[in-house]
């Protein structure tokens, strides 16, 4: 019953992962998609009414967006990495002319530590200034990981968390935000550093796929296998035995006939 129950786990695991590797393919194919399209003005695309899962539909899409930097309410999300170097991400809001805003994330900071604030050299230019990006949907806690604070004015976050950044400022944000790619003006300094298009993949689903796969073909092969290796095993016990008892019987007769 216990090799049943594991055979029958390990089947469901494989399906499993075919299923995320199937997920991920019609994503990668949505994400190309919306990377094709040309760049459009952010209001027309992202509303302040919209849900935050909107991001998730649009994720990738190339938008423009021209407005003022916000540095008074920059926010640090700590615990970033690019190319193996620890730092942070500094996101930014960009006051639209419409009154709103929208979350940009300007790029990477390269830290030992957890920086409280954006150095002067990494901060934007002032005044108007137009930007293209890709919009990313917002970040949120899954089952693990740090939680932030769900009041208070925050200068550091754990992740990039729009509905979050919204509640802590005095005015709409769209609910994604945007990862720079170009700025005009240019960043003054060489930081931060923006950050390069992911790269699209389709993960390590299928090889876990046909490893759970394996392993089901050896529970199913291996396991009667060695059931009848266990079977022959007795058997040549049981012979073992009657020859061992025969043997004796013979011994008592012939003492018994002396």
């Amino acid at each position: 019953m216990l090799v049943l129950v594991l055979v029958i786990t390990m089947i469901n695991l494989g399906f499993w992962q075919l299923r995320r590797l199937h997920e991920r393919k019609a994503y990668n194919a949505s994400v190309r998609a919306n990377e094709t399209q040309p760049a459009e003005p952010v209001e027309g695309v992202l509303h302040p009414g919209d849900p935050v899962s909107v991001g998730h539909v649009l994720n990738f899409r190339r938008v423009s967006a021209t407005g003022t930097y916000d540095t008074s309410n920059e926010i640090i999300v700590r615990a970033r990495s690019l190319d193996e170097t620890p730092g942070v991400w500094a996101l930014t809001p960009l006051r639209l002319p419409d009154g709103n805003g929208v979350i940009v994330l300007r790029g990477f900071l390269p830290s030992q530590g957890t920086l409280e604030h954006v150095p002067s050299d990494a901060e934007p230019p002032s005044g108007a200034v137009t930007i293209t990006g890709l919009v990313q949907e917002t970040q949120t806690r899954g089952a693990f990981g740090p939680t932030d604070p769900a009041t208070g004015h925050l200068d550091t976050m754990a992740r990039a968390d729009v509905a979050r950044i919204a509640r802590q400022l005095p005015y709409p944000i769209l609910p994604a935000y945007v990862q720079l790619q170009t700025q005009s003006p240019p960043q003054p300094g060489i930081q931060p550093r923006v950050l390069p298009e992911p790269v699209l993949d389709e993960g390590p689903h299928l090889s876990y796929a046909i490893q759970w796969f394996i392993f089901t073909t050896i529970a199913l092969v291996g396991y009667p296998l060695i059931l009848r290796r266990k079977a022959r095993d007795k058997e040549r016990e049981d012979d073992d035995e009657h020859d061992s008892e025969d043997i004796e019987r013979e011994a008592a007769s012939v003492g018994t006939s002396t």
